[in-house]
């Protein structure tokens, strides 16, 4: 039987597949794909909240939340890959917080490394300010994934003393 660590380091390795691939866009084609994404949320909210906003306002609300959207779409790929880090870490003999900070960490140097990948990408240019981004978001991830892990863990532990107190 698979490890669910094991399954979770090889979904880390096509993670940073994934986020690799989409760092070796030309800028214009990863601007492309912010932008339309960005339209499509503003014009789905738009119609979704009955806005009376026409084609060129939507356009409009969209270039401006657009680099916001890519910076929390940055945040948000680091942030799983450092859960997905962190759950590989999960059989280690480590503490939580050796295992929190050891997965940050790697995270971390994933985004240096892909920052100074974009080096090479036709358009790109690599960004401390983008390392600071990305780490902020695996930070966050795993401050959310293991406060959600250690609540659910209490309230399992509480429910199971309550039952045997009762037996």
């Amino acid at each position: 039987m698979i490890k669910r660590s094991t399954i979770a380091g090889l979904l880390a390795i096509v993670w940073m597949c994934i986020i690799f691939a989409f760092s070796s866009q030309p800028a214009d084609e990863s601007s492309e794909v912010s932008i339309g994404f960005s339209y499509r949320m503003v014009s789905s909210a738009g119609n979704f909240f009955h806005l009376p906003w026409d084609e060129e306002e939507f356009r409009r609300i969209s270039a401006a939340i657009e680099g916001y959207v890519r910076k929390a779409a940055h945040m948000t790929e680091y942030a799983i890959l450092a859960v997905l880090l962190y759950l590989w870490l999960e059989n280690w003999q480590l503490t939580l917080v050796k295992k929190s900070v050891i997965a940050v960490f790697m995270a971390m140097i994933y985004a240096a490394s892909d920052e100074f990948h974009q080096l090479f990408v036709q358009g790109r240019s690599g960004s401390v300010r983008d390392v600071i981004i990305d780490s902020a978001g695996a930070i966050l991830g795993i401050l959310i994934f293991v406060g959600v892990k250690e609540c659910i863990s209490f309230l399992w532990n509480r429910r199971k003393s309550r039952e045997v107190g009762l037996s």
